[in-house]
């Protein structure tokens, strides 16, 4: 039975009362448990080692990434506790960040130079960390792909579809595309999670606008497998969102990045 199928057989069923996107976590969490995810995600993993993606060795910048995402991660816990884990990429010209089912978090150092102070990173891990809570892999994953396949997927039998899904990851191509909803989602979780931890929580919407700058209001870069809303409304209902919830925080730490960048560009 494809995902869409499944919702409304059991939205008919009395589910409806849930507000829609903790529907669809729930379904998510029923047909895909956290162990496959954990399990689809090592998949992922090791066929980007296959692929020969580059993965930084420089400690202090690994480090640096880590120590950011468990601020985020001390209120994400709270929503969904997995096992999560923290990679950057080695790429400098590529402005990415991608999350991969079970808590798999990837970040280009192409981001980190772009980036004009630590709140914007910040920001963006959250988002990140956001698709993961949100069950946004597995929700499309199945919408996309059927359960058959995704079983497949988990297993290590549907290697071919590994590889598609990881070409979609680096930007050579896509599997499937997280809708304007859940990159909106994901945009509240990052804004939510940065005050959280005590950052300016329109870091994100700051990044969304060197975005903007750099590409046109129609990215064609930032997380994996996306059909991005337009930046100029995603930087709106950030702020939207910080008026209206009246987030705080207000660190952006632009002398640590500074830092880090400096690192980088040895």
């Amino acid at each position: 039975m494809r995902f869409s199928s499944l919702i409304v057989l059991l939205a008919a069923s009395g589910c409806a009362t849930f507000q829609r996107q903790d529907f669809e976590k729930v379904v998510a969490r029923t047909l895909i448990t956290d162990s496959q995810e954990t399990q689809l995600g090592l998949q992922v993993h090791q066929e980007l080692v296959d692929e020969n993606v580059k993965f930084s060795d420089n400690l202090k910048v690994r480090l640096y990434v880590e120590n950011l995402a468990k601020k985020l991660i001390v209120s994400a816990n709270k929503e969904r506790k997995l096992d999560w884990k923290f990679f950057v990429i080695d790429d400098p010209e590529t402005i990415n960040a991608f999350a991969t089912p079970g808590g798999r978090i990837y970040v280009y150092t192409g981001l980190l130079l772009a980036a004009e102070n630590e709140a914007q990173v910040v920001g963006v891990l959250g988002h990140e960390i956001g698709h993961v809570v949100g069950r946004h892999s597995a929700r499309q994953l199945v919408a996309a792909k059927g359960m058959e396949t995704v079983g497949a997927m988990v297993s290590g039998a549907a290697k071919s579809e590994i590889v598609d899904l990881v070409h979609g990851l680096t930007g050579q191509g896509t599997m499937l595309a997280y809708g304007r909803d859940m990159e909106l989602e994901s945009d509240r979780y990052g804004a939510r999670y940065s005050s959280a931890a005590g950052y300016d929580p329109r870091g994100i919407a700051g990044f969304f606008k060197i975005l903007q700058d750099k590409y046109g209001d129609t990215p064609k870069l930032m997380t994996y497998l996306s059909t991005h809303p337009a930046n100029s409304d995603r930087i709106q209902k950030v702020n939207e969102l910080v008026k209206t919830e009246n987030l705080r925080g207000s660190n952006l730490a632009p002398e640590s990045l500074a830092a880090i960048k400096a690192e980088l560009n040895k």
